[in-house]
């Protein structure tokens, strides 16, 4: 088996440097260095840096790195018919995806799969980012580089939640999730009852695991016995009560895996709606109370398809009678 090949480096450059000074032979070069002498031969041909200067360890090094650099990149859409094709696409409103599926089914000979076609933007024409979806000016990853250790204790998986819970046939587990104010400070508590998805929205004046716990068992308490049975919430700081929130609520707690929001999706599907009333990047510092009571009302009184086009106060009252003060 042969040796393993390895590039020439900085040091072996100046050594090279100083022996073509002293005119030493390419061989004596290549044995003294104990590599091949088409390896020195082809160092000196490639990387001779001037004419009138002849070879330079410095100069060979910086051309070396340039090649190096230049070896990396890779040419994303190779054509200029292809390149025009995904420019005008993208201005109409496709998403990379939409063109990259419609290559492949259509134009089969100039498919290209959709992660080149965003790193053809970012890369190469940046200022096509804003005929994407979301417009975001440098590209976001899409998984956190390493998963935190949860600093909540004693969590439960969502996994091993009910199966009256999962398939909705009891009334008694709810969801919960923050929405968070522009300034960072302020925010909304969100409960969602998943059988009824009645819904309680609460201004807190700031998002501290305390104050989430005062709000959530405020909201709950007045329940009867067993109209609490379990609540469901994500891995925030603002959770780490949650024992606490048991013992007053008589409830259990679990929790959706570290960024598996979609584990909650009935409170997730109402924090969208509510964004339609209080838009990302509004300041909560604006919104009242009563205005807080008036977007609950109108969610509670809106038909759902999930419920055969009934409200959340119909099949509450089904369940559990008059809403408790």
């Amino acid at each position: 088996m042969g040796q393993h090949y390895s590039h020439l480096n900085h040091q072996e450059r100046t050594l090279i440097f100083w022996w073509k000074k002293e005119k030493l032979s390419i061989r004596e070069m290549a044995r003294r260095l104990k590599r091949s002498h088409s390896t020195i031969s082809r160092e000196l041909r490639r990387n001779f840096w001037m004419p009138n200067r002849g070879y330079s360890a410095r100069g060979a090094q910086m051309y070396y790195s340039w090649r190096l650099k230049r070896r990396a990149r890779r040419v994303r859409l190779k054509t200029e018919s292809n390149q025009q094709y995904v420019i005008e696409q993208l201005a109409k409103g496709w998403t990379p995806e939409l063109i990259s599926g419609y290559l492949k089914r259509n134009r089969p000979n100039e498919y290209v799969c959709h992660e080149s076609i965003y790193q053809f933007i970012y890369k190469e024409r940046p200022e096509l980012y804003t005929y994407l979806p979301r417009a975001h000016k440098h590209r976001r990853t899409k998984y956190p580089y390493r998963k935190k250790p949860s600093r909540i204790k004693n969590r439960v998986s969502v996994h091993n939640r009910p199966k009256n819970a999962e398939q909705r046939i009891r009334f008694g587990h709810w969801e919960t999730d923050s929405v968070i104010s522009s300034c960072r400070k302020l925010a909304l508590n969100v409960l969602v009852e998943r059988k009824t998805r009645l819904t309680h929205i609460s201004l807190m004046k700031n998002k501290t695991a305390k104050v989430n716990h005062q709000t959530i068992v405020k909201r709950l308490k007045k329940y009867k016995h067993k109209a609490v049975i379990s609540i469901t919430y994500d891995n925030g700081s603002e959770n780490v009560l949650h024992e606490k929130t048991n013992q007053q609520l008589k409830s259990k707690s679990y929790f959706c895996e570290p960024y598996h929001s979609w584990e909650k999706g009935s409170v997730e599907q109402v924090n969208g709606l509510i964004r339609r009333f209080i838009p990302k990047g509004t300041d909560f510092n604006n919104i009242t109370p009563s205005l807080i009571n008036k977007i609950e009302k109108l969610l509670n009184n809106r038909p759902r398809k999930c419920l055969n086009y009934q409200t959340p106060y119909e099949v509450f009252r089904k369940e559990c009678g008059a809403l408790p003060d």
